[in-house]
């Protein structure tokens, strides 16, 4: 069902250029923009292995968000409602072989969750 590994961490940004340069200046992140997502940059920490996005802000993304990745969305969707969760956002693409959801916990935490790989290479 899950990997369980955190694979991504969205931060929600009001000023895209003044957070670009407040994470890059402060924690030495390298952002840059990805082909075919130029409205949400994508960040790399200096140990190559922590990464995410810069996303715009919004009602329904005010906070950071984890995203797990998972080798099922549906079936882990399904095991977190019977433990709890409730569906904050259904599947939905993001490549031709990527897609996210996002959970909220019991305790009412956005979790997402991420099935498949970007680079189809």
């Amino acid at each position: 069902m899950a990997h369980g590994d955190i694979t991504h961490i969205d931060i929600p940004v009001g000023d895209m250029e003044r957070a670009k340069a407040f994470y890059s200046g402060l924690f030495g992140w390298e952002i840059a923009e990805v082909p075919g997502f130029e409205d949400y940059p994508m960040w790399q920490a200096p140990n190559k292995i922590s990464g995410g996005g810069l996303a715009p802000r919004s009602a329904d993304f005010s906070q950071p968000r984890s995203y797990v990745e998972v080798d099922s969305i549906d079936d882990t969707v399904a095991a977190a409602v019977e433990a709890g969760a409730t569906l904050a956002m259904g599947k939905q693409q993001i490549s031709e072989t990527s897609w996210w959801a996002v959970i909220t916990d019991p305790d009412g935490n956005a979790i997402g969750l991420y099935e498949g790989v970007t680079d189809a290479g």
